[in-house]
């Protein structure tokens, strides 16, 4: 059946800003109106008709656009303050192609070609869920059509609304571009709100996947399906840095931080109660001795203060005090003392066979300055260069042609060297492996903050050779490479291929490459049953669209 396009007419849709983000369930505790929706057929059209011809459709119609190029429909949005709105398109697509259509919000396209699939026929309705960023005031909100087929049938649009708005906003909204990054750094081709868009889409699928209240108590956790176990260090300080990082964006960021803090809090190692545990069970109950992992305990220490910077110190908890904590328990417990490199963990003492092993993607060298500035010690900045000094010289040793890292460096006391096979998790613990596939985003998360020239120098050497090794072509990289280059895996995965973006960001001659990165990124979808790779891919594009900033 060939339904003929066409379009519809205008009306003022009031809506607050602070809706909830699409995707997203809503927190306990929220105040949350019911969606108010605007029908179609009361829209202003381009193209097009309203038509009742169809069965199951809400009001008096829909509307049916022209099968053509171009044909359009817009919506006049009256928000009451600026920020993150949450919209749902009904709709129906009878036909076999998808009838895409590209998003504007006030005249910019905030997402091009957003897909409207097959409903299988006329009579059957979807909804269509996105997150826009609304100016206070009247929003103009097009769906236009972008090939000869036309829109979709549109039923109406639902606007989900806070009753409620937040007070005492953050202090550095997503999207506000606060903090300019290094001279020379590049970011995708593209408009600022497309690229901010497209991380937000991104949030939303990563947060309803993986940000979870499955224990009770206020607490809320980052789940790992694909970890060891349900619950991982790494993955409760990702989710820490993640919400701080897009509070403004995200209404419920201050809720979900705070959750994932009190869960934190009540899970400490058993060596040193100001770090976190490492795992913890489907209960949520620590496990595997209880102790720490290092690269969670930087995270959480970092996020706590992002968070002091977003909402300050004097609520509920005390972002900065528990930071500083954070930090001095990482330095006592998680640095050697005599390499000032990191330990693995706080499980690891003086003559035990882990004592000079450090692991790369450990190595977060924007973490350690913010450490310094935080507490003011300066032995942030001599573990900060320890580091600095074994990157450089594990890469000039080991990896000349490729810049690359080993997931395991032993015998850091003597002569560093990559791991001579299994060290602590597999055979490949001395390649490329599913550790050091972060270094290009740890790397260069200072590269492009700080202009420093060992982080640039170093993560330029990884960028040259994969945009080499790959002739540019983003799905080429695969899950695993020698120092020397060559791939001992032929899989795919985003934890391996996102970290390069930023990498890329590094080279002013690299804007082709970079591109074709972040358009696999925004192609590549969160998979729930992937957190590993999916908390990677989108911490590499809030870094990619300039929305990382250092405390």
């Amino acid at each position: 059946m060939s339904d003929v396009r066409r379009t519809v007419r205008t009306t003022a849709l009031a809506l607050a800003a602070a809706g909830l983000v699409a995707g997203i369930v809503a927190v306990p505790g929220t105040a949350t109106a019911a969606a108010t929706r605007y029908e179609a057929e009361s829209a202003a059209l381009s193209q097009g008709v309203v038509e009742a011809n169809h069965l199951n459709y809400s009001g008096t119609g829909f509307v049916n656009g022209d099968n053509v190029v171009g044909s359009w429909v817009e919506f006049t949005v009256n928000a009451a303050t600026a920020g993150t709105a949450n919209l749902t398109v009904r709709y129906a697509n009878g036909s076999a192609a998808d009838r895409t259509a590209d998003l504007a919000v006030n005249g910019t396209v905030v997402q091009a070609a957003r897909s409207f699939p097959s409903t299988g026929n006329w009579d059957t309705w979807a909804d269509s869920k996105v997150s826009v960023q609304l100016k206070a005031g009247a929003n103009k909100v097009r769906l236009t059509s972008t090939t000869a087929n036309g829109l979709a049938n549109l039923d109406y649009l639902d606007a989900d609304q806070q009753s409620t708005p937040p007070t005492g906003g953050p202090a550095v909204p997503f999207g506000s571009h606060q903090f300019a990054y290094a001279a020379g750094t590049l970011k995708p081709s593209g408009a600022q709100g497309t690229l901010d868009q497209q991380v937000l889409d991104k949030y939303n699928s990563w947060k309803s996947a993986f940000l979870k209240q499955n224990c009770g108590n206020g607490w809320y956790q980052v789940i790992s399906p694909d970890a060891d176990h349900p619950y991982v260090a790494e993955g409760q300080g990702y989710g820490m840095v993640i919400t701080a990082l897009m509070a403004g964006a995200d209404p419920n960021a201050k809720a979900a931080f705070d959750g994932l803090l009190k869960f934190v809090l009540a899970h400490p190692s058993v060596n040193n109660k100001n770090l976190l545990a490492a795992e913890q069970d489907v209960n949520c109950k620590s496990v595997n001795g209880s102790d720490s992992a290092t690269d969670g305990d930087m995270d959480v220490a970092y996020g706590l203060l992002l968070a002091d910077r977003q909402w300050g110190s004097a609520g509920t908890y005390n972002y900065k005090d528990l930071a500083v904590k954070h930090i001095n328990a990482i330095k006592a417990s998680e640095v050697n003392p005599t390499t000032k490199l990191l330990l693995l963990g706080d499980w690891s003492s003086s003559g035990d066979q882990y004592y000079y092993v450090s692991r790369s993607s450990d190595w977060m060298i924007d973490h350690f300055r913010a450490f310094k500035k935080a507490t003011g010690d300066a032995g942030w900045d001599a573990i900060r260069t320890a580091h600095q000094n074994l990157i450089t010289s594990q890469q000039t040793k080991y990896a000349a042609s490729t810049g690359l890292l080993a997931d395991f460096v032993v015998n850091t006391n003597t002569t560093p060297k990559p791991a001579p096979g299994e060290v602590l998790e597999s055979p490949n613990d001395g390649d490329y492996g599913w550790n050091a596939c972060r270094d290009p985003w740890r790397i260069g998360a200072d590269a492009v903050t700080s202009g420093d020239a060992a982080s640039l120098a170093s993560v330029r050497k990884m960028n040259s050779w994969i945009k080499s090794k790959t002739g540019g072509n983003a799905n080429a990289i695969v899950s695993g490479y020698k120092l020397s280059g060559t791939a001992f895996d032929s899989g795919n995965d985003m934890a391996f291929t996102a970290p390069f973006a930023v990498a890329a960001m590094t080279d002013p001659g690299s804007q082709a490459w970079l591109d074709a990165l972040w358009a696999k990124m925004v192609a590549t979808p969160i998979t729930p049953s992937v957190y590993y790779g999916g908390s990677v891919q989108l911490q590499t594009m809030i870094v990619a669209s300039g929305n990382y900033w250092t405390p």
